[in-house]
């Protein structure tokens, strides 16, 4: 099997930042020649980010791995004329700026489709491309706070705390991804016109609610979930709790879970016990049964081994691990979800690997990251037939940029 599944789809990618290149990248895994437009004089805005050794961002090497650069002001007229030149060449083309910029560089959907009916184009943002909102700049926390996601986070009477992960951005890229496969499908089996793809943080980040729409909807208002802090909304004994060393996680779900984890500690009269007899039992009583857990918890030997008890007993739980100790998991080092990288200028450093596992194809992911511009001639020669001495005569004009 060598043929990856994108192989042959050829991408325009004028994203930066998260939630475009997560998207991109994955599409470069997949097979696909992605090709990174980068506005000159500087480029992808993360080529600064830290952190950065020998004038490189470790930050723009893993958001941007297994893409190809082509770096062009499109200020200049034969800078536009090139990528409108590109555009009939390619299947997808990716943007998350924001909302009407692509269209102020002369690259609107009209403008695109007009080029290539058979495009899809994509567009990346907080809000989405049209609503009151939608003129608004948004990183993934605004979108976040506009859902009712971050009113959820944190301890009751507190202020919600930030999230300390691009969740949003990463699941709006990943959003971005499936709804381009799907139109790449759709192309491919109905056939038709290219079309448009609107993926908003916000949307993403709306669809996150588990149980907090539907309750509040479906009970007219009169059942609303607040912030619980550690503990989960609705289950009861289940959330973080604190043991001989650290934290740990207990998700017990059902009754039958319930009931591993009373004998799990020791204590299986618990499970005939009616102060605890059912879940809403419990939930009643939550400050009393999670003492009972934490005791237990402290009484151990250590947090590892209270986790292999609870796990003997097939009671979800995990510790809580911090970003150092996540990189040295096995289970995580043994399906490559933290890759090493070695990159010409950073070195030798640990990125997240490929989101994706097709196990007869191996590890997906590019151990490389472009240069500011380094491709350029090679993607103008492929796609457009110009000679070594055109594009030359494009750096030197300032069209064309190369060299981080």
């Amino acid at each position: 099997m060598t043929e990856k599944p994108l192989e042959g789809i050829v991408v325009l990618d004028f994203t930066q930042f998260v939630a475009g290149p997560v998207c991109t990248r994955a599409m470069a895994e997949l097979g696909a020649e992605v090709i990174k437009v980068e506005l000159a004089p500087s480029g992808d805005q993360s080529r600064i980010l830290p952190l950065r050794r020998n004038g490189r961002s470790a930050y723009f090497v893993q958001q941007n791995l297994g893409k190809q650069s082509l770096c062009v002001d499109l200020r200049k007229p034969a800078g536009l004329e090139l990528i409108k030149r590109l555009v009939p060449k390619v299947d997808v083309l990716v943007e998350n700026f924001s909302p009407g910029a692509i269209a102020r560089l002369g690259l609107g959907w009209d403008v695109l489709h007009e080029l290539n009916p058979q495009l899809i184009m994509c567009s990346i943002s907080a809000f989405g491309q049209d609503g009151p909102l939608a003129h608004l700049p948004g990183f993934d926390f605004v979108g976040q706070a506009y859902s009712g996601i971050t009113a959820m986070i944190g301890e009751p009477g507190k202020a919600p705390p930030l999230t300390g992960a691009a969740i949003g951005d990463v699941g709006a890229g990943v959003t971005a991804l499936a709804a381009i496969n799907a139109a790449l499908y759709g192309r491919l089996r109905h056939g038709g016109p290219g079309e448009r793809i609107d993926v908003a943080i916000l949307d993403f980040y709306f669809h996150s609610h588990a149980l907090a729409v539907e309750l509040y909807s479906a009970s007219s208002g009169e059942v609303t979930l607040e912030r619980s802090g550690s503990q989960h909304l609705t289950l009861a004994p289940a959330g973080i709790f604190a043991a001989r060393e650290g934290h740990v996680v207990i998700i017990p779900v059902g009754e039958p879970m319930w009931q591993r984890l009373a004998r799990a500690i020791g204590q299986p009269e618990l499970i005939e016990d009616a102060r605890f007899k059912d879940n809403q039992a419990r939930a009643e009583r939550r400050s009393e049964i999670n003492r009972i857990v934490e005791r237990w918890l402290a009484a151990q030997d250590s947090d590892a081994e209270a986790i292999r008890i609870l796990q003997e007993h097939r009671v979800p739980c995990a510790p809580v691990l911090t970003v150092a100790d996540a990189m040295r998991n096995p289970q995580l080092l043994h399906r490559l979800t933290v890759r090493d990288i070695d990159d010409p200028k950073v070195g030798r450093f640990q990125v997240p690997g490929s989101l994706f596992r097709f196990p007869e194809r191996g590890d997906l992911t590019h151990p490389w990251a472009p240069g500011l511009g380094e491709h350029n001639g090679r993607i103008l020669s492929r796609h457009l037939g110009l000679s070594q001495s055109e594009v030359q005569v494009l750096h030197d004009d300032g069209t064309l940029r190369f060299g981080d």
